[in-house]
């Protein structure tokens, strides 16, 4: 299935929500203080954001009295256009290290699919050829380590792992060593999730970042930060306090299959201005993909091409 297909799948029921409740009371031609209002709701229930939701608006206001919003399809259209800019705006593909292993550190709370990630990052790199160490830096889980095995095994990866309940910045560091005696490729790090309001949590992740970068200067090369797709706006509160504290350079959206609203990728960009890089969108290894901006606007909107 293609990219806009997957993500037309996976934003169905946001769309239709958003379809069905601004055409309820949208009069092509005429702009009424209901439908704004209606439309400003459907927005911000789709987890878009207070900011998009405005710059959204304005947009189809200035667009009406041009009469350039003819029927439904020109409005979606022009509402599309709008978080198509606000994602491209701040596009960019995930960085890779000039020489010496590239360092990604995942981050997120519990639940978010950090782990799942992960594997499916090191399947990903090991297909393309590329040597992996993957790094067991969440010591609270054991459930986590265990996981992290079998995703290592799957994709010719190796783990490096300390026994349950061990320092993480130890673990982190194991891995970086062991990469650059190696000469191997990519070090993912896996870190035990968090809820973003548990100081010594986060500290504990201050302390994995120092180990990281004083291996490797210009280490880790992207701060990945894991969020469920289904989350709402407390996924805007968890990048506020990830990137205070770890430095999040991207989001990776995960369960966007269908049961997510998935507006959150906006809000983050919007608000925060941190790029969406990954996406899940099922099960499979496949359908972790880079983040296309235009497709996940049409598909939002169900916008024609």
């Amino acid at each position: 299935m293609s990219f806009l297909g997957k993500f037309r799948e996976g934003l169905a029921k946001t769309s239709k929500n958003l379809r069905e409740k601004v055409l309820g009371v949208f009069t092509p031609g005429r702009l009424t203080p209901d439908f704004l209002d209606m439309l400003e709701e459907a927005l911000i229930e789709a987890d878009i954001g207070v900011e998009a939701t405005m710059a959204i608006t304005e947009r189809v206001q200035e667009e009406s009295k041009k009469n350039a919003i003819r029927d439904d399809e020109d409005l979606f259209s022009v509402m599309s256009g709008v978080v198509q800019n606000i994602l491209e705006e701040v596009d960019a593909p995930l960085k890779a290290a000039p020489s010496g292993p590239t360092v990604y550190v995942l981050v997120g709370v519990n639940g978010s699919g950090k782990t799942t990630t992960i594997g499916k990052l090191a399947k990903r790199f090991t297909s393309s050829g590329k040597s992996v160490i993957v790094a067991a830096a969440d010591t609270f889980r054991a459930a986590a380590q265990d996981q992290l095995a079998v995703w290592a095994k799957r994709s010719g990866a190796t783990m490096i792992s300390h026994q349950e309940g061990s320092d993480p910045g130890a673990v982190a560091f194991d891995a970086i060593k062991s990469a650059i005696a190696r000469k191997v490729d990519v070090v993912l790090v896996d870190t035990a999730g968090r809820l973003q309001t548990k100081k010594n949590l986060m500290e504990e992740l201050r302390k994995v970042m120092r180990v990281i970068t004083r291996e490797v200067p210009d280490a880790p090369h992207e701060v990945i930060l894991v969020v469920d797709g289904t989350t709402g706006q407390n996924g805007l509160a968890q990048a506020r306090v990830f990137t205070e504290v770890a430095g999040v350079t991207g989001i990776c959206v995960t369960k966007l299959d269908g049961t997510s609203k998935g507006g959150i990728a906006v809000a983050i960009a919007k608000d925060l201005g941190i790029p969406v890089k990954l996406v899940g969108c099922g099960e499979d290894v496949e359908d972790l993909r880079d983040f296309d901006p235009e497709s996940f606007a049409k598909a939002l909107f169900d916008a024609r091409e």
